[in-house]
């Protein structure tokens, strides 16, 4: 097994028959985060990226050409849950990099503080990511605006998040959960409707669904008129 640079910076990738496998190198050698696998080869421990439990790893594997995520970017993460993608977010940022990690469950905030020991370059946030105005008092601006909120309000919730803390040349993922928004609709009305409004403030880089990974999601990958 040869791991090499994928195409997207600071991830790695190998390749199993026809299955692709995608790695980040770990920040915290020896530690993991949700009991992936953790391979060394030439002196570099890299972290397993399971695309069934991240969106983000989903949407590289479907073909997204760029997540806009970079080595010392600054990162707002809302939703961060436990920290499973944001612990690979905060591999590719590296040390001079920054998480801002949001979520508004106490019990999966307990995880993520118990993360953050392990990787300075993250910051847990116990709050609602739709109560900007409390937000602001704690985020600076950032480079990158991260969301997988499940809200019916996901979409306002991100633009509201992206004009306040975005810099301008900078990027904004949304993980759309189409059963959130509207259970009875078909999904992919769901995913045109979600384009049409981020059309009206944001250019969209990419656009793709995530199945066979997540079902009933899409990834919209955007950056700032």
């Amino acid at each position: 097994m040869a791991i090499r640079k994928s195409r997207i910076f600071e991830v790695f990738e190998s390749e199993h028959g026809r299955r692709k496998q995608l790695y980040t190198i770990n920040l915290a050698p020896g530690q993991t985060v949700y009991s992936e696998n953790l391979v060394q080869e030439n002196g570099i421990e890299y972290r397993e990226w399971d695309s069934f439990k991240s969106k983000l790893a989903a949407s590289i594997l479907k073909g997204s050409p760029n997540i806009g995520i970079r080595k010392d970017d600054v990162v707002l993460y809302l939703g961060a849950a436990s920290g499973t993608t944001a612990s690979h977010v905060s591999d590719i940022v590296g040390n001079d990099g920054f998480v801002f990690a949001v979520d508004i469950a106490p019990r999966v905030m307990r995880d993520l503080v118990f993360l953050c020991y392990k990787r300075k370059n993250i910051a847990p946030i116990l709050a609602d990511a739709g109560k900007v105005d409390i937000l602001k008092e704690r985020i600076s601006a950032v480079d990158v605006v991260y969301q997988d909120v499940a809200q019916k309000s996901q979409v306002e919730i991100f633009l509201k998040n992206v004009s306040l803390f975005l810099k301008e040349d900078g990027y904004a993922l949304l993980a759309v959960k189409a059963r959130s928004i509207d259970v009875t609709k078909n999904p992919k009305q769901i995913f045109k409707e979600v384009k049409l409004r981020l059309e009206s403030s944001l250019a969209i880089i990419d656009c793709r669904e995530l199945e066979p990974f997540q079902k009933d999601h899409c990834m919209f990958v955007c950056k700032k008129r």
